[in-house]
């Protein structure tokens, strides 16, 4: 394993592909911070979280350059991955500016189902077998995209850099959607209305309201769990009333299983049923409307596809060809 960590590999190119799509998602997202600068929160500090990103991306390329291994390689990628945490979030400080539209969502799901799926599923399996498989599938998210990213790098580091450049693409692609598209979902809408208009099946338009408020509904299930209390840890840290549509954990964890499966079908098997607990769980825990979990399944084939045709057409020859 040592000897393949620091195998050496082409230390001629600048730029990953992955590091490319960040550059520009970057400097497309700082663009809209400066047409919308006076009406933003804190806009100059975000222009500098981006300038720092770029700093840090060619300082891991001088790294890499000096010292050309698979596991330098792997940090590159690796640092580019971890910031999407904050790209996520960073959705938020656009399109808390613009009219919320859970609304048309809560309405819409009343007229294809009849109710409200997020409560009343949560409402007939409230009990501990229900609620702890689904917040560990909720839970196992991150994990399962983790453990795909590294089969490659360990098994297929042909095709690393253009897993890599794929899952992060994606993720792009949906933020920009997340960005034009202010839906926060159940979790953060339910309570803005009360629980009493939901009953009443009234869901009324709440213009800007998240603009200031952010209030995240407590999920439902059994409070005591060990997932239920990680689930509600990582919501307090990291989740704003933004992303509900479509369901970018059902997105993005359908491209990890298709990659899964293009690999290694015993891998795909093994991951499948934390991916069928983590599509349940996002309407579940009132995260999304089933509309958004229904929506990022088939969207994720396309995403999927659009995402390697922009590697394909941008970065044609084979990356981290082996030095003899």
């Amino acid at each position: 394993m040592a000897i393949k960590l620091f195998e050496r590999v082409d230390s001629g190119r600048g730029l990953f592909a992955v590091e490319t799509i960040s550059l520009i998602y970057n400097a497309l997202t700082s663009l809209l911070i400066l047409l919308l600068f006076p009406r933003m929160d804190h806009p100059g500090m975000m222009l500098l979280e981006r300038l720092g990103i770029v700093i840090l991306t060619f300082v891991l390329i001088f790294l890499y350059q000096a010292f050309p291994c698979r596991l330098t390689a792997f940090v590159r990628m690796a640092v580019q991955m971890s910031l999407l945490a904050y790209w996520y979030p960073d959705t938020f400080e656009f399109n808390r500016l613009f009219p919320n539209l859970d609304y048309l969502f809560a309405h819409a799901e009343q007229i294809l189902f009849g109710c409200q799926p997020a409560v009343e599923f949560s409402k007939l399996c409230p009990s501990i077998w229900f609620s702890e498989p689904f917040n560990m599938g909720y839970f196992f998210y991150y994990p399962m995209i983790l453990v795909v990213v590294v089969y490659y790098f360990l098994n297929r580091f042909e095709w690393f850099e253009k897993i890599c450049f794929v899952l992060v693409t994606s993720f792009f692609i949906y933020y920009f959607v997340y960005i034009m598209l202010p839906v926060a979902g159940p979790q953060f809408y339910f309570p803005a209305i009360g629980m009493d208009k939901v009953n009443a099946c009234i869901f009324p338009a709440i213009g800007d309201y998240f603009n200031t408020n952010d209030y995240l509904i407590p999920g439902p299930g059994f409070e005591h769990g060990l997932f239920y209390q990680l689930v509600e840890a990582s919501q307090e840290v990291g989740e704003r009333p933004t992303a509900a549509f479509p369901s970018s954990h059902v997105g993005i964890s359908t491209i990890v299983m298709i990659m899964a499966w293009r690999v290694n079908k015993k891998l795909a098997y093994v991951l499948a049923p934390f991916y069928i607990l983590l599509c349940c769980a996002t309407v579940y825990i009132q995260a999304h409307y089933l509309i958004d979990a229904i929506v990022g399944f088939v969207s994720a084939f396309f995403v999927y596809q659009l995402a390697t045709l922009m590697y394909k057409r941008w970065f044609i020859s084979p990356v981290f060809k082996l030095m003899g």
